[in-house]
């Protein structure tokens, strides 16, 4: 993207940091082997480099913008626009010596064009759309948009907490000068650091997730709308009139303005007369411009519109911008609607601006999204530049659908959109809204009665989903799928797709609907002959096999994949694939145990506890295995496929040829063992090279894999009859090859993703990277999931459908205490989405307006049944007479029998039985959070009471003061017994359906459901370019081409913000992992300039609250820390750790790494005996989840003996070091560096223990001298890791993962310090120990050995 010289957000991530950083830090992608500057590239013009462009403006003043030679020319235009002098141009074109420029080529296509060209802005005469937009346009940017209502994005939807957070962290500077000991810092004086005061137990109050109080922008005008004159008449039309519009001033006076096609004018109209033409001397004003226009007529204006922009340019990008490609996150908790945040304000043009965007006619928002999908997939990508553009403007493609098909399944839930088939039932109606077809997910045709009803079919529409997302990321050509979003809003699914032409065409009596595939059910079945090299190259890409099927009169026809993978020959002569939700096998094992082909065929639960003898049936049949599980048992067939050969060599070899041949088994052994797990599935380019590559080594180490062939039948118990004998011995082997790959999940994929094989154990120099990560997250080694999110993409990325959680928890039930808490995440995700799936059921058929009611009771009785175990129902009695009570299900649930329909459903659909006290067990904020999300609920900011100890003595629930909300806790009052107050009524004096006699008895009132936002799955698949080419950026530094890496860099960055927008979830997490690589390669001040973009993106477009923004923000404190800016860093520290309790709770698995790398940032700070009191946390947890004898325990003993030693208790850093010692001896034996280092620091710190008491007063009366820490990843910092990824793949590839020292300071220097030296000042009193703070990390302390 073009930039001003001067704007920050154009920036590159190396801008001040070498010469290199500054030459090459504006590039946009271009291969790495570019010629230099000014010389041509064979088959093209000019070569790919960045400059300064000077754009001549038509008030004879020049813009100077930095671009790229491969940019588009509207991205130059959109420079321009953003650009301080360039605000007020919207409708114009560019020309270049006098001819004009087309916007949609490369830079490098101007002919002429060069570092010494100008450009010239030539301005446009207006049509009625261009003078809407430029009229919406100038509202933005004086101000004057007010606040928006939207159905799809929700209240506060894209919030960032970084500015307020990042302002916190520089007043914590203003406290205590750097490296000033925390005992010098007065009671009356700011905190010492910002983790002084924070308290591990208590929860943290809800209004973290708050944005802060406004800033209110200056007003620039009074009211600013479109006139009651407009539209323009007939006879005006043809004078040119476009738009009449209406001004009042700051000062006062009013204007009616007439916009034309040569701009903007004032007339002579008034309230009761029309007269549209030039309004005389001296207010007979005109400009262009309606900015240039304001300005002259009001001086008031010209000064507060300045205001506006300086106030602008000081607020973040990144945190201002709407998001260009991506839906921004909604938060769950969002402040009252009294609060001055969700202050709502009168402003007329808002009740204007559908006109404004789509016209009178609305059509400008009607798209044929079909032919613009298939001619996006049709475009040339012979080139990188080709698949730029592609890319890019696939994925504003993908963008702009999604947003309508959402806001069109928002309209048809709510029932504002007519069916085009009134007549059926209400599940097989089915809609048409801007050009999106919608439909309900619900089996309204029959289509699925035998194998669930309307839950195979909602399952099925969300494999859908996953298997068009699959075929776009494959991208094959000739192979077309229909655009497809899925939207689950107010209990319904509802189903988005492009009209695909031809769908509906009535066809020849003899003619099938269906070119290839089931037709009617699987009693007829088409085969065109077209679609098979298409559907050939996508089974290969599946792993499935070409495999006979039958109809309904015994005709065989030879597939390539599922029977019910429909083909259909459009219209437009373009082959379409649809009904993808069969791309893989049936989990034949799992239906056969759990599915009872009876409907509702759930068993009678009594008192939450099922009956052993009764089986309650998995609610449909629609039960498949996950690609990634295809992909790993793949995988795992050829790796037995070599060993047998290599063990055939071997066998057939003579004695000279041996030795190669046991090297050639270990390599083969040691790149895939049985328990290897791709996190990804690989391309096919990769699944190719893999067969040929999969033993590296010499020449006589490979194995030819060209006779391997592994394929698996997706029709497989899926119903066919075969005929022949020899038929039904191969269906019968196709069977046994689908029961396997259903076992091997059960057998090697599941049991090592939570436990660890003893073989796997023992042999730690021995496997493969994912061996490692399968037993880490038992032994602490990978990230660990803290919320439903994160541990449904970490069972996804392994192959493990969500339905396995109740066998996940049985197996944690019986391993160690650290996946207790995946014991205790397993069974709230299970209750969150069997609450989510009852909660639907109820939500389905409501009227919208007790939408709140009904999720309000449900909660009281999931939720508040301690505060109140009869929640009584709400209902709004003014509704009475439109809705019968008896219709209305919701108003007979209880407590009890919700606790026992939660009970039945969970062990229904994840065969699990739950405790007879399991709400009683259960984080009720953190479970409230969990069906927020998944329900798209969104609260009002206030204290929620779960309890009745938690009711103030007046018997209210819930404070508000001043309009704001009060401090929050998860179960525990924060109040300190001050006295509580009524709610305020957030409804300003209005109706409310909640009696007041009602408000203390229950949790959750009405009110306090805000707003539904809907859930959506949609299809946009990864750009391959940025993936390939950080994939290359990967293998350079994998190589120490660090040269090219660097190069690749950039590359990789400007790849996914030009295809992606910045404010994407991909570039989210690109930026991630960029600032990763950033901080292993010792850029300090890129990496944190790329993590705190990685930070403001997450919260906008994952969520303030994320499982990755937390990560974010730990990440972002490490950086800083390294870069010397410790105090900052801390605050994002403290940030993170009060998100984390919200979140998950106390007691996480990863705190150890967090807990101690605030250790050492408060030993930098030189705050000793804080950092001694993390330090000692730490060990207390890792003792708790590792044992007090494992290598991690003896890892932190070390560090904390240290941290002993320097807070002046040389006894106890003796004890510790010796309890360090003997565990590295026991576990790693004499010969081990840890060993060693702890046996030459015990020693040490005996010899001097005599010493240290002698001059204990001279050591309390020392100066402390500050001591040099290594910023470099060690046991003390380490980077915080995501869910499942392991140590290694968070650092360098090029860096191997070896034996770290346990610190960066000698022996001597650390002594040398101890024993004092130098004199000091007067040390003031000790602060108060802490214990036990909270802490988060990627992973435990542990050594490598």
């Amino acid at each position: 993207m073009a930039r001003p010289e001067n704007g920050a957000g154009g920036s590159s991530p190396g801008a001040g940091n070498g010469s290199q950083a500054d030459a090459d830090g504006g590039k946009t992608v271009h291969s790495h082997n570019h010629p230099p500057y000014g010389e041509d590239k064979k088959g093209e013009d000019v070569g790919d480099f960045i400059f300064q462009l000077s754009v001549n403006l038509p008030d004879d003043s020049k813009l100077h913008i930095m671009v790229s030679t491969e940019e588009q020319v509207q991205d130059i235009r959109q420079s321009i626009m953003e650009a301080p002098n360039g605000l007020a141009y919207t409708c114009f074109h560019l020309k270049h010596k006098g001819k004009r420029v087309n916007d949609f080529v490369r830079l490098s296509e101007v002919e002429g064009i060069s570092p010494e060209s100008e450009l010239t802005l030539v301005e446009d005469p207006y049509t009625e759309k261009d003078a809407r937009v430029h009229v919406l346009r100038v509202r933005d940017l004086m101000g004057a948009a007010g606040d928006r209502t939207d159905n799809v994005q929700g209240a506060f939807a894209g919030l960032s907490l970084y500015e307020s957070v990042a302002s916190a962290a520089s007043g914590a500077l203003s406290g205590p000068g750097k490296g000033e000991p925390a005992s010098l810092a007065g009671q009356d004086q700011a905190p010492a650091h910002a983790m002084a005061g924070f308290d591990p137990i208590v929860a943290v109050p809800l209004t973290q997730l708050l944005p802060p109080k406004p800033e209110l922008p200056p007003k620039t005008v009074k009211s600013l709308s479109v006139s009651p004159w407009n539209p323009p008449p007939y006879s005006y039309r043809q004078r040119g009139h476009l738009l009449y519009l209406l001004l009042t001033t700051l000062e006062g006076e009013q204007f009616h303005i007439t916009s034309a096609v040569w701009g903007f004018f004032v007339n002579r109209s008034s309230n009761a007369k029309f007269d549209p033409l030039p309004r005389a001397s001296p207010r007979n004003v005109a400009a262009h411009s309606l900015l240039e226009l304001l300005r002259e007529l009001s001086s008031a204006f010209s000064k507060a519109f300045t205001e506006v922009q300086t106030l602008n340019s000081e607020k973040d990008p990144l945190a201002a911008f709407q998001p260009p490609n991506a839906i921004p996150a909604s938060p769950w908790f969002v402040p009252p609607s009294a609060s001055p945040q969700a202050a709502h304000v009168p402003d007329l043009t808002r009740t204007q601006e559908s006109f404004l965007v789509a016209g009178i006619e609305n059509a400008e928002t009607l798209r044929d999204w079909n032919e613009e999908f298939q001619s996006t997939r049709e475009l040339p990508r012979e080139t990188v530049q080709d698949r730029l553009f592609r890319e890019r403007l696939a994925s504003k493609l993908f963008a702009d659908y999604n947003d309508a098909a959402v806001r069109g399944a928002v309209l048809v839930a709510r029932g504002e959109v007519p069916a085009l088939n009134p007549t059926e039932s209400p599940p097989a109606q089915i809609f048409l809204f801007n050009n999106v077809f919608l439909s309900f997910g619900a089996d309204g045709a029959g289509t699925f009665v035998t194998e669930g009803g309307d839950e195979a079919a909602r399952a099925a529409t969300g494999k859908d989903v996953s298997g068009v997302k699959i075929v776009n990321q494959l991208d094959m050509d000739g192979l077309f799928t229909p655009g497809t979003v899925v939207v689950d809003y107010l209990g319904k699914r509802i189903v988005g797709q492009t009209i695909v032409p031809g769908i509906f065409k009535q066809r020849e009596p003899d003619d099938h609907q269906i070119d290839y595939g089931a037709v009617d059910g699987k009693d007829v079945i088409a085969k065109d002959e077209t679609f098979t090299p298409l559907f050939e190259k996508l089974s290969r890409a599946m792993h499935l096999k070409k495999h006979t099927v039958w109809d309904k009169e015994g005709k065989p026809f030879e597939l390539d994949c599922s029977v019910e993978t429909k083909g259909l020959l459009g219209t437009d002569g373009r082959r379409y694939v649809l009904d993808l939700y069969r791309i893989t096998p049936l989990d034949i094992d799992w239906i056969e145990k759990h599915w009872r082909p009876v409907s509702r065929g759930h068993a009678t639960v009594t008192n939450g506890v099922c009956p052993e003898h009764a089986k309650a049936s998995y609610p449909h049949r629609v039960a498949v295995l996950r690609p990634e599980l295809i992909d790993a048992y793949y995988k795992s067939k050829l790796r037995q496929y070599i060993t047998a050969e290599l063990d055939r060599r071997k066998s057939n070899q003579k004695e000279p040829a041996e030795k190669s041949s046991e090297a050639a088994t270990s390599e083969a052994h040691t790149n895939g063992g049985p328990v290897e797990k791709s996190e990804d599935p690989p391309s096919e380019k990769e699944q190719t090279t893999e067969s040929s590559e999969i033993a590296p080594g010499s020449e006589q180490e490979r194995v030819d894999t060209s006779n391997f062939h592994f394929a698996l039948n997706p029709d497989a118990f899926s119903g066919q009859q075969p005929r022949e004998h020899e038929e039904v011995e191969l269906l019968a082997k196709d069977e046994e090859e689908v029961r396997a790959a259903g076992q091997f999940l059960m057998s090697e994929v599941i049991p090592q993703l939570v436990c660890v094989p003893k073989r796997v154990r023992v042999r730690r120099d021995v496997g493969a990277n994912s061996d490692r990560q399968m037993r880490d997250l038992s032994e602490g080694d990978v990230g660990f999931p803290m919320d439903g999110r994160s541990l449904s993409r970490l069972l996804h990325k392994r192959g493990v459908n969500i339905r396995y959680l109740g066998t996940i928890h049985a197996l944690v039930s019986k391993s160690g205490s650290r996946l207790q808490a995946l014991k205790e995440l397993t069974e709230r995700e299970m209750v969150s989405r069997v609450f989510k799936h009852i909660a639907n059921r109820y939500l389905r058929s409501l009227p919208v307006t007790l939408v709140s009611h009904c999720v309000a009771h449900l909660l009281n009785c999931l939720l508040g049944a301690d505060l109140n175990q009869r929640p009584t129902a709400f209902f709004d009695e003014s509704l009475a007479s439109f809705y019968d009570k008896a219709e209305i299900e919701y108003l007979s649930v209880t407590a009890q029998t919700l606790q026992n329909e939660v009970s039945e459903q969970v062990y229904a659909r994840f065969r699990h039985q739950l405790d007879t006290d399991w709400q009683s067990a259960v984080k009720r904020l953190q479970l409230l959070r969990e069906v927020a999300l998944k329900l798209g609920i969104q609260f009002e900011a206030r204290e929620y009471s779960f309890h009745q100890k938690e009711v103030s003595a007046d018997g209210v629930n819930g404070v508000t003061t001043n309009g704001g909300p009060a401090p929050l806790s998860n179960g525990h009052s924060t109040s300190n017994g001050k006295k509580k107050h009524r709610p305020v009524d957030t409804n300003g004096g209005s109706h409310s359906s909640t009696p007041d006699n009602l408000r203390p008895m229950h949790t959750f009132v009405p009110e306090d459901i805000v707003n539904v936002v809907p859930v959506v799955k949609e299809t946009s698949p990864k750009s391959s370019l940025a993936e390939e080419t950080f994939e290359a950026v990967r293998l350079s530094f994998a190589q120490d081409q660090k040269e090219i890496g660097q190069e690749l860099l950039f590359e990789t960055l400007a790849l996914h913000e030009q295809i992606y927008g910045i404010l994407h979830p991909e570039v989210s997490r690109f930026y991630s992992q960029l600032s990763m690589f950033y901080y292993q390669l010792e850029e300090k001040k890129p990496a944190v300039e790329i993590a705190r973009k990685a930070v403001v993106v997450s919260e906008r477009t994952l969520g303030v609250d994320s499982a990755e923004t937390i990560l974010a923000y730990l990440n972002l404190g490490l950086f800083e820390h390294a870069a010397g800016n410790t105090r900052i860093a801390l605050a994002h520290m403290r940030h993170a750790l009060e998100l984390w309790k919200i979140v998950y709770g106390a007691d996480h698995p990863d705190a150890v790494t967090t807990t101690s790398n605030i250790a050492v940032m408060l030993q930098q700070l030189q705050f000793y005996h804080d950092s001694r009191a993390w330090f000692e946390a730490s060990l207390e947890i890792s003792e708790r989840i590792f044992g007090k004898q494992s290598v991690n325990t003896g890892t932190l003993l070390f560090q904390l003996a240290q941290a002993l030693a320097l807070d002046n208790d040389s006894k106890g850093a003796v004890g510790r070091m010796r309890d360090a010692y003997n565990i590295f001896l026991s576990s790693l034996g004499r010969d081990h560096k840890l060993t060693n280092e702890a046996e030459g620091w015990l020693e040490q710190l005996t010899k001097s223990a005599v010493s240290i008491a002698r001059h204990a007063k001279d050591l309390r009366s020392r100066k402390i001298r500050r001591v040099h820490f290594n910023t470099q990843v060690t046991h003390s910092t380490r980077p915080h890791l995501e869910p499942g990824q392991s140590q290694s793949e968070a650092t360098n590839p090029a860096r191997p993962e070896g034996t770290v020292s346990l610190d960066s300071r000698s022996i001597d220097e650390l002594m040398q310090f101890i024993e004092g030296g130098t004199k000091s000042t007067r040390v003031g009193p000790e602060q108060p120990r802490r214990s036990n703070p909270k802490r988060r990390g990627g992973a435990a302390v542990r050594a490598a050995g």
